[in-house]
């Protein structure tokens, strides 16, 4: 039998943690997201942000 290579699971954040790590307000996290500017996909009532899409917006956002 042949081995299924296993891809690593996601890691997402919630938006208080998101916002704890950029010291921001969790309501302008829930600001990005709805502006599109932080990528992030909402679960019923909930956003979550993978690991992904927060270092996108980082890298996309740094003082150059």
């Amino acid at each position: 039998m042949a081995k299924v290579a296993k891809t690593p699971p996601h890691k997402f954040y919630t938006t208080d943690e998101v916002a704890e790590m950029l010291r921001l307000h969790a309501q302008t996290v829930r600001n990005l997201l709805l502006e599109k500017r932080l990528g992030g996909i909402k679960i019923g009532m909930e956003w979550r942000v993978s690991e992904e899409d927060l270092t996108e917006f980082i890298k996309k956002n740094r003082n150059k």
